[in-house]
């Protein structure tokens, strides 16, 4: 995506996130269900203030949003790179 390259299912730390980009530190979370539970949203809250503490962006997307609306979420994270960069 705009010459980035992201890498899936990367470790970090003790944590597997779903997609990475090292050139821009960026994260891209993918939630489904599981996810949506007080235990699992805490965890995540853990996770993300963890690793952004390393100096990396996490920016998440629900399952349903990437299956439905793709374009809109390609146009999020390329945006997000202007953001990154700027």
């Amino acid at each position: 995506m705009d010459g980035k390259r992201f890498l899936r299912q990367h470790s970090i730390l003790n944590y597997i996130v779903d997609f990475y980009c090292p050139s821009e530190k960026l994260i891209v979370e993918l939630d489904g269900q599981v996810h949506y539970n007080e235990e699992a949203q805490a965890y995540d809250i853990k996770r993300t203030k963890e690793l952004e503490k390393l100096g990396f962006t996490i920016i998440r997307f629900e399952n349903k949003m990437v299956f439905d609306l793709l374009p809109s979420v390609l146009i999020e994270i390329k945006e997000h790179f202007k953001s990154i960069s700027s």
